[in-house]
Formats: structure tokens, sequence, C-alpha cells
């Protein structure tokens, strides 16, 4: 396609975008070719997907007005933000990223030179670190099979490599909720298998076809209210008061992060704090207890500290000789 046709089609869509309508004498006389030229570009643009629309009362064309985003204004902290945040969190395992990349290319594009000289500057200066996690792209079959079923109410039948189970189980699934939490993409819907609504790891499944089958989202579904107080993804079981007795060591860096929507914090003499939340069940935070060692230990209930306390005595006998 030589320049001067790409210069026409730019011209066309401008002419059509947005407009009450032209007819094909109007747009040839507009932009210089014969009306014979200009049903070749308009049917160039529909193998394109423009949407043209055709108005047989009026013999017009035009292309509806939400095709292409309107200009937005943003400030120039506005625009550096946006553009930071799309370069940063596309290497960090999130979806849409070449999307993201693309918008932040276009919107670098349109502005001072000035501004495009600061925003490598700040790009250098600024890293945003998300840690390891399943890298998901807008290819990833699993993802986008789910995210298109969601969107369009579908069944899906899953093969799933469950931990519960220690085996490879197959369900029928209705997909209500893709979610991303600690590193990893969960899907949660209802499952036939077990009846409830459950949380299925996305790495954990085998594969998985789209039933013809809809679902409707139950009205009371919410996110929130299925995870209850969950410490991570996984409510297994009724709420529950837990005090966790930090050391000195590790007392500042534990307080200083937000883990749980109900944690409370009280600092103690001696440097140590007290760290209390109500969960729905024991199995994820005695997970996250253990990772810190001698430097925790668990208070209340005397169920969890049993707990802890068994899964550090099988610790040590993997390293008794």
């Amino acid at each position: 396609m030589n320049l001067t046709r790409v210069q026409r089609l730019l011209k066309l869509l401008h002419l059509l975008q947005g407009s009450r309508g032209c007819n094909a004498s109007a747009l040839a006389n507009q932009c210089g070719v014969s009306r014979r030229t200009i049903f070749r570009d308009l049917d160039t643009l529909r193998r394109a997907e423009v949407p043209l629309v055709y108005d047989a009362a009026r013999n017009c064309y035009s292309i509806p007005n939400v095709y292409f985003l309107a200009p937005t204004n943003l400030n120039n902290e506005e625009a550096l933000t946006v553009m930071v945040l799309c370069h940063e969190l596309s290497a960090g395992g999130l979806p849409y990223c070449e999307p993201a990349r693309s918008a932040a290319s276009k919107l670098e594009n349109s502005l001072p030179q000035r501004v495009r000289d600061q925003l490598q500057s700040l790009s250098g200066a600024v890293h945003v670190r998300l840690g390891p996690g399943r890298q998901i792209v807008e290819d990833d079959d699993v993802f986008r099979t789910l995210t298109d079923a969601i969107a369009q109410r579908q069944c899906v039948r899953l093969f799933y490599g469950s931990l519960t189970e220690k085996d490879t189980i197959c369900t029928k699934v209705h997909p209500y909720k893709l979610l991303f939490s600690r590193h990893s993409w969960y899907v949660i819907g209802r499952s036939s298998l077990h009846r409830s609504v459950r949380t299925f790891h996305l790495g954990r499944i085998e594969s998985l076809e789209v039933l013809e089958d809809h679902f409707e989202l139950p009205k009371g579904f919410r996110l929130g209210r299925y995870l209850k107080n969950a410490w991570n993804l996984i409510p297994d079981g009724p709420d529950e008061e837990v005090t966790i007795r930090f050391s000195e060591m590790v007392a500042q860096n534990v307080a200083g992060i937000q883990w749980h929507k109900t944690q409370r914090i009280k600092h103690n003499d001696g440097g140590t704090i007290d760290f209390s939340a109500t969960v729905s069940g024991l199995t994820e935070i005695s997970w996250w207890i253990m990772g810190y060692g001698d430097q925790a230990e668990v208070l209340e209930p005397p169920r969890l500290r049993e707990m802890i306390a068994e899964r550090a005595r099988r610790t040590a006998a993997v390293y008794d000789e």
C-alpha cells in the first residue's frame, strides 16, 4: 500500500468518524479521487474491521463515534505515572501486558519532547517488583478460555490436579470470578463434583473445555462474602481469634505490613509484639507462622499452637540423624 493511499485512508477515517454521514460523491471530492476509488477504500476499511455504518435512506456512510476513544487530558504527572506502571508491571506476570505496552507507547508519542525526556529519566529510577509468580500472557489458553467463559456466562469442564484429593479430578464449574492473589491466578466458581463454590489454581488445570451450558451468577454472591475472613484464599473453618507473639528481631517488619483486614498489633515491653486476627480456618495462617520459625510463638488458640508444635517436631525429625 503506497503512502498516498495510506494518507487517503486516514483522511477517510477523519471524515467518517463521528459525522452525521457522507455520501460517496462527497468523499470522492474531499479526497480528490473517483467514486470507484472511494468504494475500494471503504471496502479496505471494512476488511480492517472498521465498523462502517451505511444509512440507506440518506445514502451516507459514517463510523460510530465510540469506535475511537476521545483524547484524554492527562497532566504530566498522570501521564508519567501511567507509562511507568505499564512498562514496569508488564513484566510481572499480569494479563494484558501487550495492550498496556501499546497504550503507553501511544501516550508517550503524544507528549512534548521535554516530558518524554523526563520519562526516560524517571523510568530508570523506578522499579516495581511483584515477586515470583506464574507468567500469564494474553494468549495463555487457560486464562483466555476462562476469561471468555466468564464473559459469556458459560460453564466449563475442568481436569484438575487436586492437592486435596491427591489425584486428577473432573468437574463441571460455573466460573464466577478470576482472582490474582499472592503471585498466582485462581478461578472461583461452583463445582458440580463438590456441590459448592470452590477455588481452583490455574496452574493445576490440566485441561478444560467450554460447554454449551450457561449459568447465572447468584445474586447473593460476593467475592468478599465467599472468602469470609480467610487468611488468603481458603475459608476452611469457622472464625477463630488467633494471637501470635513475634520476637524483637522480626516485630518491626511484621507490624509494618497489612497482612489481614482484621489484624491488631499490641507492642510489648522488650520489643516483642502480639499479632491478633480473626481468621476463617487455621491451615493457611499456620504456614505463614511456620515461615518465621523460632521467631513466632502461637498464644491462642490451643489447637493452632499444637498444630505448629507438631509440624515443628516433624520438621526437626527430617534433620535428626
